[in-house]
């Protein structure tokens, strides 16, 4: 797989329609640089967010989520001082015996980082892109189709999730960890692409990129992780939207063609390949039609899996 992967860049090696500039020029506005704007960006979300974080934070639209990535990521604030701005947080809400569900959870989120890190050190190969569960990454038929991989970099999949996802990831350097998940779940899942060819395209685009978290998560989307999904446990891009955002707000966000397209259509797979392809109001949009059938896809996934 490895050897596939590397024959893969060589056939392709260059970054996808991707403004640098306009990247560079969102990061300097939501990233502003140094320890003082980071542990002032730590204490406003203490204050103002970390009390609804197990459910905001699996909004997209929200903006809901610490946004400390990218100083934590190149050592700007530590670990150890968020955790204990938490616990502070904690201690305040409930006293010394006191246990609070979304602190908790976002405490938990920071541990993930470390423990990615140690997975790291562990098995030092994965710097050589080498799947943790390697038994496994060996017997998958990768994919490598240059157009469906270049669909996905360039939010052209027809499925507006992942469209509105990658079209924000290529816009300001960042996505939202849920979407994350789902659109690295929709290329090595849905489409059966090398998942070593998204981890590296995330790492080109993130202004938080950190290569253990990066790799985890990638590793976990495919079933090739410490800590796996289970094959058989496949995001539905659709339902995915449906749950997280239910009136299309990110999605119309990042995908103004669809901006008159109501929710319900929006988060059905059936509804929008009908409505692009037969509707008067749509057919006409400068937008595809979902590229596979999540249901046939799912089984063939399943089906490569149980080898």
């Amino acid at each position: 797989m490895v050897k596939d992967y590397q024959q893969s860049l060589a056939n392709n090696t260059q970054l996808r329609h991707i403004d640098s500039e306009a990247q560079l020029t969102h990061a300097r506005d939501a990233y502003p640089a140094g320890e003082v704007a980071a542990c002032h960006r730590l204490d406003q979300f203490v204050a103002d967010d970390i009390h609804n974080y197990d459910v905001s934070r699996d909004v997209p639209s929200l903006h809901a989520t610490s946004q400390l990535s990218a100083y934590l990521t190149i050592g700007v604030i530590s670990p150890r001082l968020c955790y204990l701005q938490a616990a502070k947080a904690q201690e305040q809400l409930h006293g010394n015996d006191g246990d609070n569900e979304d602190i908790n959870r976002w405490i938990s989120e920071l541990a993930w980082r470390d423990f990615y890190r140690h997975v790291l050190d562990y098995k030092p190969e994965l710097i050589q892109h080498q799947a943790y569960k390697n038994e496994t990454d060996v017997k998958i038929n990768w994919s490598y189709n240059e157009d469906d991989f270049d669909a996905w970099c360039t939010g052209r999949t027809g499925v507006p999730l992942v469209d509105a996802a990658m079209r924000c990831l290529n816009a300001t350097g960042f996505m939202h960890n849920r979407l994350r998940m789902v659109t690295a779940m929709f290329l090595t899942k849905d489409l059966l692409i090398d998942w070593r060819l998204g981890e590296r395209y995330f790492m080109q685009q993130l202004i938080d990129g950190d290569f253990a978290s990066n790799n985890g998560g990638w590793q976990w989307s495919a079933s090739t992780g410490t800590d796996s999904a289970p094959y058989f446990r496949i995001m539905n891009p659709f339902s995915q939207a449906k749950t997280h955002d239910p009136d299309g707000e990110f999605i119309k966000e990042w995908l103004p063609e669809l901006k008159d397209m109501p929710a319900s259509i929006l988060h059905s797979e059936d509804k929008i390949r009908k409505a692009i392809n037969t509707d008067d109001r749509f057919r006409r949009l400068d937008y595809p039609a979902p590229m596979v059938e999540h249901k046939a896809a799912r089984q063939l996934a399943i089906t490569e899996f149980k080898k």
